[in-house]
């Protein structure tokens, strides 16, 4: 009797199958974070002596105030982008991962006097206020966080990086690997001029800034600035790099199943929506899976079919080859083979062998001898020339 084979994933009873089963995301979520909470309280028990050769800067797998992320990893058929993208993506979540409790640190263009002043003002909201704990212009952070050991004291200290769009791609020069060897506190673009604009010239072009001139920074309105950096916050950040697989994460261990899978849902509504992230949205996704930093990874949604378009198939059938034709493709990589074996003989015989190191000394010492004795003789016969 043959084995049962069951299915790793379920497809919707209704509708097209290039869409994410409900139940089969509950589902995973709620063995997922069962095993997390199983895997916790084991090691908590078994660990009672901290493991003083940890790395501390690691937060992929945990987060500064002790979260455990559950990420979603995603497959595409063919690469999504042809190079790193140093702005994230941002997918709104029903479940946000920001905590209240959370510290952020928001670094501006120059100066920083001028947002340090929008954040202050009344109609900017005052949870919001209470959580940056600090605003640093870029010059600033030049100057006081140029080692490795102040950019890590800035590292510890705040819990989310926020930073104006405009700058945003000199930050890595600037920060260096310590922010962005990971995305644990990789800091998240965000939009400090709300919907002001550059007003250009006749010619259609920005006006130049004078150097002298720090009254001339485009500042948006508290409220459209406070909209911005709070839509960061409650997003999910998707950093698409040259390859076929991108991890995501979505959620905390502690939340619920229902929340882990609510937000899978959007984050795989946000990706597939108009194609924007990934070419040819669903048909250019292999798998989905959802794990946590030590487990594997569980299947939520597989592809039946691994081409993106049906031009990517062949429509030649394949066909076998004869005894015939086999042989003489054997006959003809022999007859190669034994030209080749030939043609190295010829070689081999033609040149002459090398001498040795030993033949080159008893050579060099014979022609010395030679010449003693052919000196002798010349003295020999001098001295019998005298004589007579």
């Amino acid at each position: 009797m043959a084995p049962s084979s069951t299915a790793l994933t379920t497809k919707p009873q209704s509708g097209s199958p290039y869409q994410l089963d409900s139940a089969q995301a509950l589902r995973a979520a709620k063995a997922l974070s069962a095993h997390i909470k199983s895997a916790e309280s084991t090691k908590a028990a078994q660990s009672t002596k901290k493991n003083l050769l940890e790395d501390e800067s690691s937060d992929e797998e945990v987060s500064t105030d002790g979260q455990i992320p559950v990420w979603l990893v995603v497959t595409t058929k063919k690469h999504v982008v042809d190079k790193k993208r140093l702005k994230p993506a941002k997918i709104a979540l029903p479940h946000p991962l920001s905590l209240p409790a959370q510290r952020i640190c928001l670094i501006t263009a120059d100066p920083q006097r001028s947002y340090k002043d929008l954040i202050e003002e009344s109609a900017f909201p005052q949870e919001l206020r209470e959580r940056i704990g600090r605003v640093i212009g870029i010059s600033k952070l030049k100057t006081k966080y140029k080692t490795y050991e102040t950019k890590r004291q800035l590292y510890a200290e705040y819990d989310i990086f926020l930073a104006d769009d405009r700058i945003i791609t000199f930050l890595p020069n600037v920060l260096g690997k310590v922010f962005y060897k990971n995305t644990a506190k990789r800091p998240v673009p965000v939009n400090l001029m709300g919907n002001e604009k550059v007003q250009k010239d006749a010619e259609g072009k920005k006006p130049k800034k004078q150097s002298d001139d720090k009254s001339s920074s485009i500042v948006g309105s508290p409220a459209v600035v406070a909209k911005d950096i709070q839509k960061a916050l409650d997003s999910a950040l998707v950093h698409l790099s040259p390859s076929t697989t991108t991890a995501i994460r979505v959620a905390h261990a502690t939340f619920e199943p229902q929340q882990i899978a609510k937000n899978v849902e959007a984050v795989v509504n946000g990706l597939t929506a108009q194609e924007k992230l990934i070419p040819k949205g669903w048909r250019n996704i292999r798998s989905l899976h959802i794990k946590g930093p030590e487990t594997t990874a569980l299947p939520i949604w597989l592809a039946d079919e691994l081409w993106v378009d049906e031009q990517d198939v062949l429509d030649e059938k394949h066909q076998p080859v004869d005894k015939s034709e086999r042989l003489k493709i054997t006959d003809g990589e022999q007859s190669k083979k034994r030209k080749s074996l030939e043609s190295t003989k010829e070689e081999s015989t033609d040149k002459p062998a090398k001498k040795t190191k030993k033949e080159k000394v008893q050579g060099d010492d014979l022609s010395k001898e030679i010449a003693l004795r052919k000196e002798r003789l010349k003295k020999q016969k001098a001295a019998a020339r005298a004589e007579a």
